[in-house]
């Protein structure tokens, strides 16, 4: 097989990191993915840390496997060309503040007058409809609203962000979603769709039964570290030289947890024998397993209890993931790519592993404009002079 998706054609009109995570996903599952910037200056990530040879890394990530055109959205003929690729393309994703690019002149009635296949995605903060359709949103301003942000830290901490843009990621990962079950509609029922992702609802969404919570008991969730509300121990735990986590996410594994520790009489005690009542005394397990914990080294924590299949890790920083046997290698989540000025660099792999499907590839970022003639020759059939008025 080739890649899931060749054959498709993206225009991409994203910037910075909901839209471009999205895009990637489809470009690295084989869609040809055009990348619209403003020329001379391009997606706004292009001037983000960290820099490799002067090449953001942040751009080269979520950018990899994509073609870029330089095109200025203010002219008419840059206006045109686009009006012309629409037409030759299954997918157009933009996200920008709803309202805009209706301001541009490519709404999605005047895209699917052009084209009335085509799927048409946007991301915005708050959705194209409702009450703050209108208002900035960005990543935090998702985790603070969805209640994501109250229930991340510690019950004496203030409020706090994780420590990634998930707002950001959970907004490409629901457009890519919604944008492969669009595709899917079109085969059986011949039409195009509109798929309309709010981050602020892609972070509602992630936060499942902890909103369950409030709307069955009436209680608020509060901010409980690292432990989790229904399931005990399930949390970080102290060892003598570091922090490792334990998962016992069921009774059968608390007696193999149990056993593993030579704690039989923790297991004989009735208080602790099923899930529900070790959950309501999480305090009290909590302060024996930190006893047990304590007399040993991390590594040997992990090594008892995963001799006896209890779920465990230890807490990784970012350059133990970046160089773990399995993450890194085994699953290819650490890939080499060119680099787009000279030699390699390093990018994240996709997550998403196919059997039958052609192995994924990366190919580096685009720089600013690179594919513009080839685009614009190749596609729309342009002549030397036609194009020479975009390629200075």
């Amino acid at each position: 097989m080739t890649k899931p998706l060749k054959g498709i054609r993206v225009l991409d009109l994203t910037r910075v990191l909901s839209g471009p995570y999205c895009t990637m996903l489809l470009a690295d599952m084989g869609a040809e993915v055009i990348k619209i910037e403003t020329p001379g200056k391009g997606d706004d990530s292009r001037a983000y840390p960290p820099f490799d040879k002067g090449i953001s890394a942040y751009y080269a990530n979520l950018n990899r496997n994509k073609k870029s055109i330089a095109l200025n959205l203010r002219d008419d003929k840059a206006k045109d060309v686009l009006r012309e690729l629409i037409k030759k393309s299954d997918i157009f994703v933009e996200n920008f503040k709803p309202g805009t690019i209706e301001k541009m002149g490519f709404s999605y009635d005047a895209v699917k007058k052009l084209n009335p296949n085509i799927i048409f995605a946007s991301i915005s903060g708050f959705g194209q409809t409702g009450p703050y359709r209108l208002l900035p949103g960005y990543d935090v301003i998702a985790q603070a609203l969805s209640g994501m942000m109250s229930v991340t830290g510690w019950p004496d901490s203030p409020p706090t962000r994780t420590g990634t843009a998930i707002g950001d990621v959970l907004g490409g990962l629901n457009c890519c979603i919604g944008i492969l079950a669009a595709l899917q509609g079109r085969n059986s029922q011949h039409h195009g769709e509109r798929v309309d992702v709010g981050l602020v609802d892609c972070s509602v969404s992630a936060m499942e039964t902890i909103t369950e919570i409030y709307m069955v008991e009436n209680r608020i969730p509060k901010r409980a570290g690292n432990r989790y509300e229904f399931i005990y121990p399930y949390d970080s735990f102290e060892a003598s030289d570091n922090w490792i986590v334990i998962g016992v996410g069921n009774d059968a594994i608390w007696k193999r947890f149990c056993e593993a520790t030579d704690h039989a009489d923790w297991f004989a005690e009735e208080k602790f024998q099923l899930n529900k009542d070790r959950a309501a005394r999480k305090d009290e397990l909590n302060e024996l397993v930190t006893n047990w914990t304590k007399q040993h080294t991390a590594k040997e924590v992990i090594d008892i209890l995963r001799a006896h299949s209890v779920p465990c890790a230890p807490i990784h920083t970012v350059a133990d993931v970046v160089n773990d046997e399995h993450i890194a290698k085994a699953r290819e989540m650490i890939c080499e790519v060119d680099h787009p000025i000279e030699g390699k660099m390093r990018v994240t792999g996709n997550p998403i592993k196919m059997t039958e499907a052609d192995a994924y590839t990366y190919e580096k970022a685009p720089v600013l404009g690179k594919d513009t003639t080839d685009v614009l020759v190749d596609v729309l059939g342009m002549n030397d002079e036609e194009v020479s008025y975009f390629v200075k």
